[in-house]
């Protein structure tokens, strides 16, 4: 009789031994599922995009936009601008998202929150965080520029890398880097808001 009590009892203690290790496996196996799904979530969180779309100014044929993307830290912005006269011509962010002028004015000057002076982008001696610079432009009047950055963020809360609520503007002459405070790069011909 105690020889059958204590197999019973054995026997007992194995199932609810594997019950045990069945469950925690299905708690491991739920754990990984949903930190696979925050994962993921996140990774859609990271990339953000504006498509900000350009208006002609100052009597220009310019057509065109401007595409800001933001993943893992850095954005990237690539312009596409049609339009123009074949050649270079300078693009910068300005500082108010006002494209309501016909010459562009009201967006005001470049956007310049650190108070540095103009200048090529990633000079020592300054720079502007909207000199993004000069862009080619083919004989069949298409232009494209694209750079990658981490300097600038979209929609963050670092008001001296957000560029939401700022302005594109395409000129139509060359940024010289070095006039101030804008590089002398002639009549504002393009104009976009950059906001989601």
């Amino acid at each position: 009789m105690k020889r059958i009590s204590l197999s019973l009892v054995f026997c007992a203690s194995l199932l609810i031994i594997g019950c045990k290790n069945e469950n925690k496996e299905n708690e491991t196996e739920t754990i990984t599922e949903t930190e696979m799904e925050s994962e993921m979530e996140e990774q859609k969180e990271e990339i953000k995009k504006v498509v900000v779309p350009l208006e002609s100014k100052s009597g220009s044929q310019l057509d065109g936009e401007v595409i800001f993307t933001e993943e893992n830290g850095e954005v990237t912005m690539e312009a596409t601008i049609t339009g123009l006269a074949e050649g270079k011509h300078a693009i910068h962010i300005h500082q108010e998202a006002d494209c309501s002028a016909e010459d562009g004015s009201s967006a005001g000057g470049h956007w310049n929150p650190t108070n540095e002076k103009h200048g090529k982008w990633g000079d020592p001696e300054g720079y502007h965080k909207g000199d993004i610079g000069n862009f080619e432009v083919g004989a069949d009047g298409v232009g494209t520029i694209s750079m990658t950055t981490d300097q600038w963020c979209i929609g963050c809360e670092d008001e001296n890398k957000n560029i939401l609520g700022k302005a594109i503007i395409v000129h139509d002459g060359v940024d010289d880097y070095t006039s101030q405070p804008s590089g002398a790069a002639g009549t504002r011909v393009g104009c976009g808001v950059i906001k989601m």
